[in-house]
């Protein structure tokens, strides 16, 4: 990571071009606009999305186009360039990082703030009447390229689909796709066969009188074929498309990924195809489904190219049923949640106790020296296979940079007398792990309490809310920031994301925010989510207080229309970082919760660090009643 000082120019409220400084990205720029202005493409903008083929959040080493061209290290962000100028949008998560990673070629635009244009708008106002806009049409979904190709029509201008990706082009050092081996995920963690989530689609299909369904998330891959593998860091994924019709089954995926006993594992039921025959395949069913009335089923997030292998006329769009399904989780998984949890619990206050206990002895030790010392403590618990994300390992002004990754050599030295911000996660066989806790080594302001307690109040109000069936976590971002507005302060990010189960660490399509989808879909029992408040100043600290919590049923003494009632079950357990609370602050009801969650903490982590004395000692300092 590149950290640079920055001062911001004002060119219109918040949107800002970085100083001056030495030039990073501009051969890489030059390069990029000789090639758009060669008769093989004569386009006046191309896009660099963050995404890949199947529109994943995180990518691997040989995807990372959008940042190999700008810059910019955050997992949210969009590029476009011009002739003439290169534009970098990104959420409010990402500003502080990519001020202070992008150069001077760059105009970084804060996206949600006032006066600052989407991406797509800034092409429609931004570029010249008529304009040929240039993309690789794998990389953009095709919700998104239907909706941009709308808003273009008002200035004439147009898409340009072009199948060789330029970055490709130009990027002579790119690396080469991952050749990792693909895994079983036994039942025994999985809680239901393979055969029996194929035969839900097989049956889905049918009540549709659809032909088939693509397949191209990769999480949906991995969890509908109880499969893992490791092509993207900290996802336990690996790339691959699936074409599943009323009675079969195609895994696309190169063959070297699979050993015999993945191949028992599937079966004859499920043909395997190579990764590379899936467009040729779908060519072909494109022109089988031009004789008949149906159609392929696509959703929002398949890719462009996609839609024009099988023809637009050729594929209905639905919500993704995979994504559905796979947001609700058995009871074997739900049970994978609660005891990774609990092993995860303990390798963070082994952490925490010896992190302590080194800083007051003196050690002078980095955020990635920190970092690398708490994986090793996970590393040693039950099932682990991996980190979930890179760790948030931060001291003082680096967690206000919300995520935060640190890098030798410029990772700051950790200072006692700061604020340390800590958001990690780990993968085990039985679930995936994400939580933050913030502490103070030293004495903390009368400031900085009051802000952790406010963010506090706010984690406490989700975790003990209860709401109706059919409540979503749009309306109920709210209960998170009330307590932060009582003091006129707030956060730019979601409240909470939903967590794979040994899976992407984030899952839709449910989430607590104020992003406007997460009202289309209601909270459902078997959910997992995150509890995540924070607040931050830039210069000054980062608080956030993070559990994963799983949708429950609730018993109410009454039940109005016969809705039925819902609330929170907490998984996460680790000691909350008592330095930090303002206990005047805190109502009964809120200094209850916070005892009664720390005895929780005590009773299950105390057996697992009775062979660590520091531990023990860290643990019963930090679970005492307020």
């Amino acid at each position: 990571m590149i950290n640079k000082k920055h001062i911001a120019l004002h060119l219109v409220p918040n949107i800002f071009l970085i100083p001056s400084m030495p030039t990073l990205t501009g051969e890489r720029l030059d390069a990029l606009r000789e090639l758009m202005k060669t008769e093989d493409y004569a386009i006046d903008a191309y896009l660099v999305p963050t995404e890949d083929a199947h529109q994943s959040e995180y990518i691997a080493d040989c995807d990372k186009r959008r940042y190999w061209i700008s810059g910019f290290t955050g997992s949210a962000g969009f590029a476009v360039v011009s002739l003439d100028e290169a534009a970098l949008f990104t959420d409010g998560r990402y500003f502080l990082q990519a001020s202070e990673e992008l150069d001077s070629n760059w105009t970084l635009m804060k996206q949600g703030l006032p006066n600052v244009p989407t991406w797509q708008n800034y092409l429609v106002h931004n570029l010249p009447a008529g304009s040929r806009i240039g993309l690789d049409p794998t990389l953009i979904s095709v919700a998104d390229a239907s909706q941009l190709s709308d808003e273009l029509k008002a200035s004439g201008s147009s898409l340009v689909p072009i199948q060789k990706n330029l970055i490709d082009i130009i990027w002579k050092e790119r690396p080469d796709a991952p050749k990792d081996h693909v895994f079983v995920h036994p039942i025994e963690f999985a809680g239901k066969s393979h055969q029996e989530k194929l035969s839900d689609l097989h049956a889905h299909i049918k009540s549709k009188d659809a032909f088939g369904l693509i397949v191209s998330a990769l999480d949906e891959i991995a969890w509908l074929f109880n499969l893992r593998g490791s092509d993207i860091e900290c996802n336990p994924v690996f790339f691959s498309y699936a074409i599943i019709t009323q009675t079969g089954s195609t895994l696309y995926v190169d063959d070297a990924k699979l050993s015999d006993s993945v191949r028992e594992h599937l079966g004859s039921e499920v043909i395997i195809r190579s990764y590379a025959d899936v467009f040729d395949d779908l060519r072909k069913i494109g022109s089988e489904l031009e004789e008949s009335n149906q159609k392929l089923l696509i959703n929002a997030k398949t890719s462009l190219s996609v839609e024009v292998a099988v023809g637009k006329e050729n594929v209905t769009e639905e919500r993704s049923i995979i994504t559905d399904l796979k947001a609700i989780k058995n009871e074997t998984e739900l049970q994978g949640f609660r005891d990774c949890h609990v092993r995860d619990g303990a390798a963070l206050i082994r952490y925490f106790a010896w992190l302590e206990d080194q800083l007051k002895q003196g050690a002078v030790l980095d955020e990635v020296d920190a970092a690398d010392r708490l994986e090793k403590f996970r590393s040693a618990e039950e099932h682990y296979a991996g980190l979930s994300f890179d760790t948030i390992s931060s001291t003082g002004p680096n967690g206000a940079i919300i995520h935060y990754s640190p890098e030798k050599p410029t990772a700051k030295i950790i200072d006692p007398t700061l604020i340390y911000l800590c958001d990690s996660g780990g993968q085990y066989k039985d679930g995936t792990t994400d939580v933050t806790r913030t502490l103070h080594f030293g004495e903390p302001t009368a400031y900085e309490k009051r802000c952790f307690t406010r963010v506090l109040q706010g984690h406490i109000a989700i975790d003990a809310a209860v709401f109706p069936t059919g409540t979503t976590g749009y309306l109920l971002d709210p209960f998170a920031r009330q307590a932060l507005w009582k003091d006129g302060l707030d956060f730019l990010h979601g409240t909470g994301h939903g967590v794979g189960s040994f899976l992407n660490v984030h899952e839709g399509p449910h989430g607590i925010g104020i992003r406007i989808g997460y009202n289309s879909t209601p909270l459902a029992a078997g959910m997992s989510v995150t509890n995540e408040p924070g607040y931050y100043e830039n210069g000054k600290f980062g608080i956030r207080i993070e559990n994963v919590l799983l949708v429950k049923k609730i018993d109410t003494p009454h039940n109005f229309n016969d809705r039925g009632y819902l609330g929170f079950e907490h998984v996460t357990i680790t000691p909350i970082g008592l330095s930090l609370i303002d206990v005047e602050l805190l109502s009964a009801e809120e200094k209850e919760w916070v005892n009664t969650y720390h005895a929780e903490c005590l009773k299950k982590l105390g057996p697992r660090v009775a062979d660590c004395s520091l531990t023990t000692a860290w643990l019963e300092k930090e679970t005492m009643p307020i």
